[in-house]
């Protein structure tokens, strides 16, 4: 999809591939995340895609490296709080990238839009010539988020893991009927409780740009859904926006 979208308004897209050990505060996940190179570029070659760029770990990392990006501000909360230095490897990774890549746009996908928001930061604060794009999540028919680490799932776990995004389009359906955010939280948190095979990390409401938590909904404040948690010991992340799906 990535893909699709960039060349509906570039000449020539190129894909990385590269799994950042850098990002990965558990090396147990690192080792387990899927790696499916072949299957992978025969994917992008279908899709259109011209340049596969895909370096090993000791040309993206030649030495330790001692830069360290932070984003005190955006990284204070979710994915930051519950994955110390996931974002510090993101920035660095990034940059690497975008570097060697100098594109004029860059894709990102939304299932990780505070990710989206920290690179749009970096490329904002240190000058980046690259204009960062934000792609909807897409959906299996279920309504589950499209993830590499689906793959992991067991058929079982794989019927379990819809409770995500059927907790954030419960909670959408809340909001926008009049129910308070503390409401809408102890109805997220009930449903998990009443699964015990998966466990929630965080449900969080916050504002859209700033990742502040909001007490309430307000017409004039853009409002993201998040949500993190375990499906055996594979973990999953998802968001929507609560109003109309704008960049």
């Amino acid at each position: 999809e990535l893909v699709r979208q960039a060349k509906l308004s570039c000449d020539f897209v190129v894909v990385s591939i590269f799994v950042n050990r850098t990002q990965f505060n558990n090396e147990e996940d690192f080792k387990k995340y899927p790696k499916s190179f072949d299957s992978d570029a025969e994917k992008l070659r279908q899709s259109g895609c011209d340049i596969v760029f895909a370096p090993g770990d000791s040309d993206m990392y030649p030495g330790t490296p001692e830069v360290k990006i932070t984003f005190p501000r955006l990284q204070k909360s979710m994915e930051g709080r519950y994955r110390p230095g996931h974002f510090e490897g993101v920035a660095l990774v990034v940059s690497k990238l975008l570097h060697v890549v100098p594109a004029q746009k860059a894709f990102f996908g939304r299932k990780d839009w505070q990710q989206v928001l920290i690179i749009k930061q970096l490329v904002g604060d240190l000058h980046f010539f690259s204009k960062i794009i934000s792609v909807p999540t897409l959906r299996e028919p279920d309504g589950l988020a499209m993830s590499s680490r689906n793959q992991r799932l067991s058929e079982k776990e794989r019927s379990l893991a819809v409770i995500f995004s059927k907790s954030l389009y419960m909670a959408k359906e809340k909001l926008l009927a009049g129910d308070s955010v503390e409401e809408t939280v102890a109805s997220v948190r009930q449903a998990f409780d009443r699964m015990p095979q998966v466990r929630l990390e965080y449900f969080e409401i916050a504002n859209r740009e700033t990742l502040e938590p909001v007490q309430s909904v307000e017409t004039n404040v853009p409002v993201s859904l998040f949500i993190a948690g375990y499906v055996g010991d594979v973990r999953l992340i998802d968001n929507i926006f609560l109003q109309e799906e704008t960049e």
